[in-house]
């Protein structure tokens, strides 16, 4: 395997079935960055249930204020990240047309700019990975992969992400720990 095609950046991780009880459960992870020194990655589909400008004091354009605000994960929570698409990113860093950021003044500058095209998606917190801990964890099978998408990663109800994407990637597996219940004693 070549050097750049072992690493997951621009990929989905989900949940295999395996991490009940911790804050991945049932989750869908974006790989944004994957090299010899770990992983960065944001949850797409877990809400922290407030409105970006309910916890983020900046002057803000309404349409980004309005915004739900997502738990990237359990590292840094206080710590701000936003992924942005629109049409043409020449300068894409996670997959084309879809870019991280982690300046607010990116964010006000991203805000400010007309594009009928443009998406963002805001998160508090972030998921992290030593060198070598993402391979680990993905040969232990407590992850699977799927290829992402701008559909996937703003398109695709949240609440939904996990469930549709197992169903997708098909097989008899699959479609049984799609429909596994949150809580195992109500099966």
């Amino acid at each position: 395997m070549s050097e750049t095609g072992k690493f997951l950046k621009g990929k989905l991780l989900l949940d295999g079935g395996v991490l009940r009880g911790s804050f991945f459960h049932h989750t869908v992870v974006l790989v944004c960055e994957h090299n010899a020194e770990g992983a960065f990655g944001l949850v797409l589909n877990r809400a922290a249930g407030n409105k970006v400008g309910e916890v983020l004091v900046a002057n803000l354009p309404d349409r980004l204020r309005e915004s739900p605000l997502f738990l990237g994960g359990p590292v840094q929570p206080t710590a701000l990240s936003f992924l942005h698409a629109d049409s043409f990113i020449p300068d894409a860093n996670v997959f084309p047309n879809l870019s991280l950021g982690h300046s607010l003044d990116d964010l006000l500058e991203i805000g400010e700019s007309f594009s009928a095209e443009k998406k963002v998606k805001l998160f508090a917190g972030y998921a992290g990975w030593s060198p070598g801990q993402l391979e680990i964890e993905i040969k232990r099978k407590a992850w699977l992969t799927f290829p992402a998408s701008l559909e996937l990663v703003f398109e695709t109800p949240p609440e939904q992400l996990w469930q549709m994407i197992l169903k997708s990637k098909g097989g008899w597996k699959n479609k049984l720990l799609s429909q596994m219940p949150e809580d195992l004693s109500q099966n």
